[in-house]
C-alpha cells in the first residue's frame, strides 16, 4: 500500500499521479483547487483528451439517473477551470455549459475504465471531492511519462491497489498508546489509540469502567467524529449531545466502550462537510447536499470498528444507535448485537430539518426525538 499512500499525499498537494491498469496509463489530478489551464497541461503531458471522471451520485445530479457506475466526460479544449469545477461539484452545473445543453454533455459520457474508477477511490480516500481530472497516456507520450516516473517526479500506482484502499486491512490495525483520562460524565476512563496501517487516520476506543463486569453483552457506542458538534456544540446536528449522553449512559450501565471513529461528516471529511453545509443553507437537505458533491448518503465503513472490538476482546454488544446500518455492519463483521438502545440528542430549530432527513431518507430510527417539541435555539 506504500504507493497508494504516496499517491494520496501527492493528490492532496495538487500534484498529478499516474494510475496503471495493465498496459493502460492514466494521468490523474484532483479537481478541487486545480490551477487554471490544468486540463490543457495534463493533456499536453499525456497526449490524450482530458476528461472528468464523475461518481454515480454526481451523475444523478446531472440528470443521468439510470447509471449505477462512474463515467468519463471528455472536456473541450480551452475549458476554464472555473467551469470544470462547476461540472464536477457545482450546485448549478448548467452555468458552466455555455451554448451547449446538458443533454449534449450527457451524450458524450463513456463508461469509466478501471484506472478511472481507481482515481475516484483515491480521491475519496484523500477526503477530496470525488471527481477526477484524467488524461490517458498515448503511446507517443509513454516514454516521456515513464522517464518522469523513473526520475521520481511522477508517482505510478497500480489501479487494483488503489481500488481497494477504502477496504481497510483486516488485522493490521495498530494499537499505539493509551492513558487514563477522567471525564465529567465518567471518571474511570481509559483512552486507547489505534492507527490505520497507512497512517492516514487514528481512532480512539474510550473504555469506561470495566466492561468485563457488566455481563456478556458490552454496552457500545460507535461515534463518528464531528468537530463542529462534539467540540464546539454546533446546533446543526445532534452529535455533541449523543457523544456526552452515550458516555453518561455507559457509565450508568456499569461500564462499556465508546469507539470514536475518524469519519467526519459521515465519512466525507471536514472540508466537504462544510461545503455540504453551505449547500444546505441554499435549501438542500443533508442527503441532496452530499450528492451534489458526488457522495452517497453515508460514506462510512465500520471494518475498523470491528477490528478495534476484536483487539479489545469484545464479540457481543448492546449497541447504542438509531442507525440500522451500524447494526448490519457489525453483524457482517462477526459482532453479535444482542440489543439496540436508542440514543438521542436535543431537537432544536437548527437541526430539525437535518434529523428529519436522516429519518425519512436514511432510515434512522428517530421517532422518539422528532415527536418531541424543539427546545428553542437548543
Amino acid at each position: 500500500m506504500h504507493q497508494v499512500e504516496r499517491a494520496i499525499f501527492d493528490l492532496r498537494r495538487g500534484l498529478p499521479v499516474v494510475v496503471s491498469a495493465g498496459e493502460t496509463r492514466v494521468l490523474v489530478q484532483a479537481v478541487e483547487s486545480a490551477p487554471e489551464a490544468v486540463a490543457a497541461r495534463l493533456a499536453e503531458q499525456a497526449g490524450g483528451t482530458p476528461a472528468l471522471v464523475l461518481s454515480r451520485h454526481r451523475l444523478s445530479v446531472l440528470g443521468v439517473a439510470e447509471t449505477k457506475a462512474p463515467a468519463r466526460l471528455p472536456l473541450p479544449a480551452g475549458l476554464e477551470c472555473r467551469r470544470m469545477m462547476a461540472l464536477a461539484f457545482g450546485a448549478t452545473p448548467e452555468a458552466s455549459l455555455g451554448r451547449e445543453s446538458m443533454a449534449d454533455w450527457r451524450a458524450r459520457l463513456t463508461p469509466a475504465s478501471q484506472a478511472d474508477r481507481a482515481a475516484l477511490v483515491l480521491m475519496r480516500r484523500a477526503l477530496l471531492i470525488p471527481s477526477a481530472l484524467v488524461a490517458r497516456v498515448e503511446a507517443s507520450h509513454r516514454d516521456a511519462i515513464e522517464a518522469e516516473v523513473t526520475a521520481g517526479s511522477l508517482l505510478i500506482v497500480p489501479a487494483d491497489q488503489a481500488e481497494h484502499c477504502l477496504d481497510g486491512t483486516t488485522g493490521m490495525l495498530q494499537r499505539v498508546s493509551e492513558a487514563k483520562i477522567p471525564l465529567v460524565e465518567a471518571f474511570d476512563c481509559r483512552f486507547i489509540l489505534f492507527r490505520e496501517p497507512d497512517g492516514m487516520r487514528e481512532h480512539v476506543a474510550v473504555v469506561i469502567g470495566d466492561p468485563g463486569q457488566v455481563g456478556e453483552a458490552v454496552p457500545l457506542r460507535l461515534h463518528s467524529a464531528c468537530l463542529t458538534g462534539d467540540l464546539f456544540g454546533s446546533l446543526r446536528c445532534d452529535c455533541g449531545d449523543q457523544l456526552r449522553n452515550a458516555v453518561a449512559e455507559i457509565e450508568a450501565l456499569g461500564g462499556g466502550v465508546l469507539l470514536y471513529l475518524a469519519q467526519e461528516g459521515r465519512g466525507i471529511g471536514l472540508a466537504n462537510k462544510l461545503r455540504a453545509y453551505t449547500l444546505q443553507d441554499a435549501g438542500l437537505d443533508t442527503v441532496d447536499a452530499d450528492q451534489v458533491l458526488g457522495f452517497g448518503d453515508d460514506e462510512r465503513r465500520y471494518g475498523i470498528a470491528v477490528d478495534m472490538l476484536g483487539a479489545l476482546g469484545i464479540h457481543r454488544v448492546q449497541l447504542m444507535t438509531n442507525n440500522p446500518g451500524k447494526i448490519a455492519a457489525l453483524a457482517e463483521g462477526g459482532i453479535e448485537v444482542v440489543e439496540r438502545q436508542a440514543l438521542y440528542g436535543s431537537l432544536n430549530d437548527h437541526n430539525r430539518r437535518y434529523l428529519n432527513a436522516k429519518a425519512e431518507r436514511a432510515g434512522h430510527l428517530l421517532d422518539g426525538v422528532l415527536d418531541s417539541p424543539a427546545d428553542g435555539s437548543r
